[in-house]
């Protein structure tokens, strides 16, 4: 009958419509996949990093991908990579060395912006960052696109998430100070706090990673484990795995609980 067929093509056209809505679905979060990139600084951290993170990257997180060591190296690989997959987040994790008592061994933080030692003038004492200068690192083409150069010339906002937010509310904020070479005593590690005294952990890639996404307007989030205190080169004390394992599970909790911004 009429009523017989037009019911069956009603039927018809909602299984067509769920399958449609389902392959949909598919194709969004497939494409969700693609446009998050992690980063991670070098072999011997993605070889203890790998399998703890891709259960997560290949459920909601994306891809995995070497940054290279040193914001030299980090700088450009980021900006290469952004290039070619178009990421619409970035997350950079890896290990860091504690500044003060603040950060304890074997932990791991996401942090609220970063900062640069090492590009100025003069070194030891003598050294002055470039934004005390009156310079920028970068200032467009058109310097008239930045206001006048500080200290704080030699910052960048990272973008934050709900992580520790116990943290979250003290002041001032988690900073991060990434240097060309790692503090190598205590001596180095008070000339780089005289620059930047609110900086916590030190690492060699952030700042990097960070103006390559500025550049490229892709919001960046950098977790850190702890593996040591900075300026302590006795490796016998570092904790360099418990520091690895501590940050997988921080940037896991952050993808899997989607609070990685876009």
């Amino acid at each position: 009958s009429l009523v017989s067929r037009d019911v069956e093509c009603f039927r018809r056209w909602c299984c067509y419509s769920s399958w449609a809505s389902a392959v949909k679905l598919r194709m969004r979060q497939r494409d969700i996949m693609r446009k998050t990139l992690v980063l991670v600084p070098t072999s011997f951290e993605r070889r203890n990093l790998d399998s703890l993170l891709q259960p997560a990257i290949q459920q909601c997180g994306g891809t995995l991908r070497l940054c290279g060591f040193g914001p030299v190296a980090a700088a450009a690989r980021t900006s290469q990579l952004i290039a070619a997959d178009r990421p619409e987040h970035v997350l950079l994790v890896g290990i860091a060395g504690a500044i003060g008592n603040c950060l304890t061994v074997g932990t791991a933080w996401s942090f609220d912006e970063v900062v640069c030692y090492g590009v100025g003038v003069g070194t030891g004492d003598a050294f002055t960052v470039a934004g005390e200068l009156g310079w920028h690192q970068w200032a467009g083409e058109d310097d008239s696109l930045k206001p006048p150069a500080t200290a704080e010339s030699d910052l960048l906002p990272l973008a934050t998430c709900p992580a520790k937010p116990e943290v979250r509310q003290q002041n001032p904020p988690l900073q991060l100070l990434t240097c060309c070479a790692g503090s190598n005593c205590q001596n180095d590690v008070e000339l780089r706090s005289r620059c930047f005294p609110k900086a916590i952990a030190e690492d060699m890639e952030g700042y990097g990673v960070a103006l390559a996404c500025s550049l490229a307007n892709v919001p960046l989030t950098i977790v850190r484990g702890i593996s040591n205190v900075a300026g302590d080169r006795d490796k016998s004390r570092w904790q360099v795995e418990r520091a690895l394992d501590a940050a997988a599970d921080l940037a896991v909790r952050l993808i899997a609980d989607s609070s990685l911004p876009s």
